[in-house]
């Protein structure tokens, strides 16, 4: 038993395809699109294909669904994935039902921003480092270049070179809202670290489990050497270069799970101590594809 292949499944779209049904095919263990990890059903549709009877050869039966409500885009994450999938199931008598799945992605456009002011900034180190940056917007579709320009404006320490990092943070658990609003695992900052991927829980008052999952996207060298004061550093990033699948931003879905994006820009001293700042920026899908 199979399913017919199809192509994304946008928002507005119904879904049609057809299942053939081989009565001498093996039927195939497989594992389902849950994989073992706790699943919410956000939608769930059902029809019946066939009535009951007998079936000696192969049968091809078209289908479709009509205004199914499409409220999240598909989403592979770390810890959380959100799936449309269309399930076919043979009931038999005395034995085992046969199922099939097929997973159908989704993607919806977004609207753009009403506003969408500059990004801008001054950070430093008292009597030894102040940097001023500034990036021409906080919102950007997922095929935008992000453009700016980093100003030194007091130099005291040895700088060896300065890094732009996009960071992808998913955090996951129930009541995520509510620990957003007593200032759950979701904040900027700025200090030492690194690169990589790190994950960290947090557990509210109500006693859910909150998980964050922080990922480097993306990492490139903007400078080389040191600076000196009134330097202007440029900054240009394009968005659909980064090699991982990016996606819009999600804030507390179903109360369930949210996906922010970050600037995170990086200096090390000839002493490799790291200096960093993050500032969010939120992505949106212009194009369909």
């Amino acid at each position: 038993m199979c399913l017919h292949q199809c192509a994304h499944l946008f928002c507005n779209d119904e879904y049609h395809d057809k299942i053939t049904i081989n009565a001498t095919q093996q039927q195939q263990q497989e594992g389902g699109v849950h994989e073992g990890r706790p699943h919410y059903d956000f939608i769930s549709l059902s029809k019946e294909l066939l009535p009951p009877g007998s079936l000696y050869d192969t049968r091809t039966v078209p289908f479709n669904f009509r205004g199914v409500e499409k409220l999240h885009e598909t989403y592979h994450g770390r810890n959380v994935s959100v799936k449309y999938f269309v399930q076919v199931e043979v009931k038999r008598q005395w034995l085992p039902p046969i199922t099939a799945e097929h997973e159908v992605l989704v993607q919806i456009p977004g609207v753009e921003p009403s506003v969408n002011e500059p990004i801008k900034m001054e950070v430093g180190i008292e009597d030894c480092l102040h940097i001023e940056f500034e990036y021409e917007k906080r919102c950007y579709h997922l095929q935008d270049v992000i453009c700016g320009q980093i100003n030194f404006l007091l130099v005291r320490i040895k700088i060896k070179h300065m890094e732009l990092a996009v960071i992808r943070r998913e955090t996951s658990g129930e009541g995520l809202a509510q620990s957003a609003a007593m200032g759950g695992p979701n904040g900027g900052g700025g200090g030492g670290g690194g690169g990589g991927t790190h994950t960290t829980g947090n557990s509210s008052k109500a006693g859910q489990n909150i998980v964050t999952e922080t990922q480097t996207l993306l990492k490139y060298e903007i400078m080389d050497g040191a600076p000196v004061k009134g330097e202007l550093i440029p900054v240009r990033l394009y968005l659909k270069g980064i090699p991982a699948d990016v996606t819009p931003t999600y804030h507390a879905e179903n109360n369930r799970f949210s996906v922010r994006y970050f600037l995170n820009l990086v200096l090390v001293d000839e002493e490799d101590r790291r200096y960093f700042k993050q500032q969010e920026i939120i992505l949106w899908r212009k194009n369909l594809g």
